[in-house]
């Protein structure tokens, strides 16, 4: 869960909503707040536990713990995939096959990720709105930055290229595309609209994450074509690299530059949760007059949610011990995934590509995505983009270079060089999300628009076969300090 949980005051929230009327601003500021703070993706999740018959348990303690695992094992609508964990744990035990590993740790990925958010919020409940949104912003995207480093661990660099550049990918076309168009349908006669300086926040930070990984790539080739070459008597063509064509300036680029990615994500997160004096943008112009039972019954929903989402549900320690231990299990399973993830490509004839940029995203977040589109449904635009682009921004900026420290402490070497056809998918992306919210207003047609682009690329990953050398290697640098290539001679 990557949206970020803070507590608004009222000035913030009137110059949030851009001024207006005493009773507008009021309403605005209340919405804003539980926007902020009481509503989440993990919220719509929720199965409401009735503890009648744990409260009747004599010992406290007992009951303490029964309403502990009725709410955290079965406070969740994702509950019926819970056996997929102990499956995934006995079929790696018992030799079955590997494809069948891949499928059920997949699947129990998805559990318990929506768990780990959940328990994020709970701690946040104890710790306050500034902790909290820190802890959110660090554990928003634990299952994505846990599958990297067990997979640097395993040197499969392409992997986790692979699937970090497809989480990115996943919520800015697959999560967002499908938001915007899904409620678009279903808001046809209200309108839609939503703080555009969020967005526009977001795509720039974005913009700096790309030029981040396209500046290796360039440098790389860049060096590759500078190196001299000539014919020797023999007619044998000497090439000559350069100094650095063994890839040391692209590894120095891109640690400098995880660097910077790292401190600007800082930057945005002090502005997020400590800024106050923003300058107030135009009013903008009146929306269009709802109905009465529109009015009656979106009054009546907010109110609900504030009742529903207004204190925590398992206490502190009980919180922190349940987030270790899903974390723990986390881990476990995405190591199963790592090590099984090019058997299933081989078993299923699908490419290691399209497994990770398509697959894995999509049903490793499926909690979080649905969150994201029912919020959509509901109208509330800001809690969708703050799904969508926060986690996007979060991986891009927070996880990928993290990543690459990770690795470098573990005398790995991991670049930002993600090859010219993802670097391309990226940057297009990012150009036509930023074009998609550039006037803060949505309709089904723009989601329309991301969902077809996110088609295209899936399409063109299926097509693609990538060697499976590459899921082992490193990095693909040069290692020869000269190469020798038979000219034939003139006749």
């Amino acid at each position: 869960m990557s949206l970020i949980t803070t507590k608004a005051s009222p000035s913030l929230s009137l110059i949030e909503n851009g001024g207006g009327s005493d009773k507008r601003t009021a309403e605005l500021s209340r919405s804003n707040r539980r926007t902020v703070q009481n509503l989440s993706a993990t919220s719509l999740m929720r199965n409401r536990s009735d503890l009648k018959l744990i409260s009747r348990v004599r010992w406290e303690f007992m009951r303490r713990m029964l309403t502990n695992l009725q709410e955290v094992l079965l406070g969740t609508k994702l509950f019926l995939l819970f056996p997929a964990v102990p499956l995934a744990v006995v079929a790696h035990r018992y030799g079955c096959p590997r494809a069948w590993v891949f499928a059920l740790s997949l699947l129990g990925l998805i559990p318990l990720a929506e768990r780990i958010s959940f328990l994020t919020e709970q701690i946040a409940f104890h710790t306050g709105p500034t902790v909290g949104g820190l802890m959110n912003a660090t554990c928003g995207n634990a299952t994505e930055m846990i599958i990297a480093i067990l997979a640097v661990g395993q040197r499969k660099m392409r992997i986790v290229k692979l699937s970090l550049l497809g989480s990115i990918l996943s919520n800015l076309l697959f999560v967002l595309g499908t938001s915007l168009f899904f409620g678009g349908l279903s808001n046809l006669r209200k309108h839609q609209s939503f703080d555009r300086r969020q967005g526009d926040m977001n795509c720039i930070l974005l913009f700096l994450a790309l030029l981040c990984h396209t500046l290796p790539m360039i440098l790389r080739f860049a060096t590759e074509a500078a190196g001299g070459s000539a014919t020797n008597a023999t007619n044998v063509l000497v090439v000559h690299p350069t100094r650095n064509e063994d890839g040391s300036d692209v590894l120095v680029l891109s640690r400098a530059s995880s660097f910077l990615m790292l401190f600007a994500y800082l930057a945005f997160l002090i502005f997020h949760l400590f800024s106050s004096s923003l300058t107030p943008p135009p009013p903008p112009p009146p929306p269009p007059p709802q109905r009465e039972e529109e009015e009656e019954e979106d009054v009546y929903d907010d109110n609900v949610s504030d009742k529903e989402e207004e204190e925590a549900v398992i206490g502190m320690w009980s919180a922190i011990l349940w987030l270790i231990t899903m974390t723990l299990l986390v881990a476990l399973l995405s190591d199963y995934l790592v090590s099984t993830i090019q058997d299933a490509a081989d078993s299923w004839g699908l490419s290691v590509a399209f497994i990770g940029i398509i697959l894995l995203p999509i049903v490793g977040n499926a909690a979080e995505h649905a969150g994201a589109v029912i919020f959509a449904f509901r109208n509330k635009l800001d809690i969708t983009l703050g799904i969508a682009l926060g986690s996007a921004t979060q991986i891009a900026l927070f996880v990928v270079p993290v990543t690459v420290l990770v690795a470098w402490a573990l005398g790995i070497e991991m670049d930002l060089n993600f090859n010219l056809l993802e670097t391309a998918c990226l940057a297009l992306s990012i150009l036509v999300t930023s074009f998609t919210l550039q006037d803060g207003t949505s309709n089904y047609m723009k989601g329309l628009v991301l969902l077809l682009c996110y088609i295209v690329i899936a399409v063109c990953f299926f097509v693609s076969n990538s060697p499976s050398a590459e899921t082992s290697t490193t990095n693909h640098t040069l290692t020869k300090r000269y190469v020798m290539v038979k000219v034939a001679p003139h006749k």
